[in-house]
């Protein structure tokens, strides 16, 4: 007989989102990117209720909200917590771009004497990086909020105890003792929550952990540099659960998905759910840039659904990529690796960094001159060079007393942060700007299509994401991975220090101003769809070729500006030419 439960406890995830530069909440009709954070702990607390882990007469109540697509009001959270007499916010995923917004909502929280923790990346890289010296750490100490560093499996249990005796620690500090996952409980959200993502995309890990050194990367400082993993037999269960509830797009959010030692069991059990017993599954995936050398890998990913591959290029200058301990990436080798994704049918979109120390305005523009004419990549998304705390390169700052902004709402990899050797901000902020101008022109759009149409990839896939791409820098002002559909934006939801816009000016303001996105966002899907019917009814569309589409040679060494634009390109093919060794087994092994 089944105890039937008399009391309650309320336990509200929320993944808090960040402000933008005039002080509104980023927010969505629909987002773009689910947050694994949260589909991971709310695995892990409705495993946590399904055992009545707090008493057989305790009904452990699980609300989830992602902030990119919810507005959350903080006093109706404390109303849910304290109709059920018991409970708790969690404020989970919290990157440093998104710790202000998080302590701004703990405020009104505490206040009113709910309990609050806030977990996440900018706690686990503070405390592995700088032993939790952050004054962002130290305002949440004051407000009396818990802190989570490390990761919740298996652990859940204790802090819900804890939270249900009123006896929750300043402090959970798992960074020395990082879980395997293994078996554990599998990251889920609800349908509901997906699809207030665009195309309903929910996603999971198959992994974490990565085994390179970049210095400008949080994630071996957080999730560590030694592999763990799901079972290939999780990832079956994950992606059945989620096919149950009518989702079918996932992103698996490993870092480097290619150095997972499941990587091939994985893809076999996906290649078995679509080919033979014919689910509809696809997904993303992000991998490094010698993924191509593992055998069978990505022809794999193609058989298993995989349609869309971010790659972390970073950089083409040798010198930036060895400065920033990203040896793993090898100039010699892009080529190969995006012709390969290319043959799959697979829509590349990679990382580039501006701001290494040798970059300058007119550097950049030529790098990005070169990738244009000589690399098949489909998208390419830019990034500041920033410290982000965490990372090896914010740690030699803080250490050496260097400035850095003490703002962590402008940790969003989108502002610049922290002094360059050769720019000014002034001129770092004009090279951004400039190089999305510089790659997304008329004239490049339209050979990326024809590459598309002319390889059988989806080219009409592509058009909506170079919507996404150029409208979400030019038109909303804000990165692509924090763009979505539809802005919302709320008078009373605005970071404290702006002021409160009269009712009278602020509504009309933002219907005025959403129309114009609107019809800015509709010109820009429609020219790009025109320029995509007219190369579909070109006779000779499968016969367009390039210098990216060309096959590799060997000549290409003496003749591509990819191997010349500088001396560090030109002695990095020096030593590449040399008699190599053997592969190693991390390159070719599964």
């Amino acid at each position: 007989m089944t105890n039937i439960a008399t009391r309650r406890f309320c336990l509200v995830l929320v993944k808090p989102s960040h402000y933008d530069d005039d002080g509104y909440v980023i927010q969505w009709f629909r987002s773009a990117i689910p947050s694994n954070s949260l589909a991971a702990l709310y695995g892990l607390a409705r495993d946590c209720a399904e055992r009545r882990i707090l008493g057989d007469d305790v009904a452990l109540d699980v609300h989830s909200f992602d902030e990119t697509n919810t507005r959350i009001r903080p006093e109706k959270l404390a109303r849910m917590i304290e109709r059920a007499g018991a409970g708790m916010v969690m404020l989970v995923g919290v990157q440093s771009n998104q710790f202000p917004r998080a302590l701004d909502l703990a405020r009104p929280l505490r206040a009113r004497g709910i309990a609050v923790g806030i977990g996440g990346f900018h706690v686990s890289g503070t405390m592995s990086m700088l032993g939790g010296v952050d004054a962002g750490l130290d305002e949440a100490r004051k407000l009396g909020v818990s802190l989570f560093a490390g990761e919740a499996e298996w652990r859940l249990d204790d802090i819900l105890r804890d939270a249900a005796n009123g006896a929750l620690k300043p402090l959970y500090n798992f960074m020395a003792d990082l879980p395997g996952i293994e078996g554990a409980p599998i990251p889920l959200i609800t349908a509901l929550r997906a699809w207030r993502t665009a195309g309903g995309v929910t996603s999971f890990d198959a992994g974490r952990g990565c085994p390179f050194q970049c210095s400008f990367c949080t994630i071996i400082n957080v999730q560590g540099r030694k592999s763990r993993r799901r079972s290939p037999e999780d990832i079956e269960k994950i992606v059945r659960a989620n096919v149950a509830q009518g989702l079918h797009s996932f992103f698996i959010t490993d870092d480097n998905f290619a150095r997972n030692q499941d990587w091939e069991p994985i893809l076999d059990r996906l290649i078995q759910l679509r080919e033979n017993e014919g689910i509809k599954i696809h997904f993303i995936i992000q991998v490094d840039t010698l993924c191509h050398r593992i055998p069978r890998f990505v022809e794999k990913c193609a058989r298993a659904g995989v349609r869309r591959v971010f790659i972390g290029l970073e950089n083409i200058n040798p010198d930036s990529l060895a400065g920033a301990k990203k040896r793993q990436n090898k100039i010699t080798e892009y080529r190969k690796m995006l012709l390969a994704w290319k043959a799959a049918r697979v829509i590349t979109y990679a990382g580039y960094i501006l701001g290494f120390p040798n970059d300058t305005l007119e550097s950049i523009r030529r790098d990005i001159e070169i990738i244009k004419k000589e690399l098949p990549v489909d998208l390419l998304e830019f990034f500041f060079l920033t410290p982000l705390p965490g990372s090896e390169d914010h740690q030699k700052l803080v250490r050496a007393g260097v400035d850095v902004d003490a703002d962590l709402n402008k940790y969003d990899l989108n502002h610049v942060t922290t002094a360059h050797p050769k720019m000014s901000a002034n001129e770092w902020e004009r090279a951004y700007r400039m190089a999305w101008e510089t790659y997304y022109t008329p004239e490049h759009v339209d050979a990326v299509l024809r590459r598309l149409v002319a390889m059988r990839c989806s080219a009409s896939n592509a058009i909506l994401l170079m919507t996404w791409f150029k409208g979400s820098i030019h038109i909303e002002g804000v990165h692509p991975l924090e763009a979505g559909f539809f802005r919302y934006k709320f008078r009373d939801d605005r970071r404290p220090g702006f002021a409160r816009v009269p009712a009278w000016e602020f509504y009309p303001t933002y219907v005025i101003e959403t129309a114009r996105k609107l019809a800015k966002w509709s010109s820009i899907y429609l020219d790009l769809r025109r320029k995509y019917v007219r190369i579909k009814r070109d006779p000779a569309r499968l016969a367009y070729t390039d210098v990216a589409l060309t096959p590799v040679s060997d000549a290409e060494i003496d003749t591509l500006d990819l191997f010349h634009h500088t001396d560090a390109a030109e002695a990095f093919v020096a030593r590449e030419r040399k008699p190599a060794a053997a592969p190693s087994a991390a390159v070719t092994a599964g």
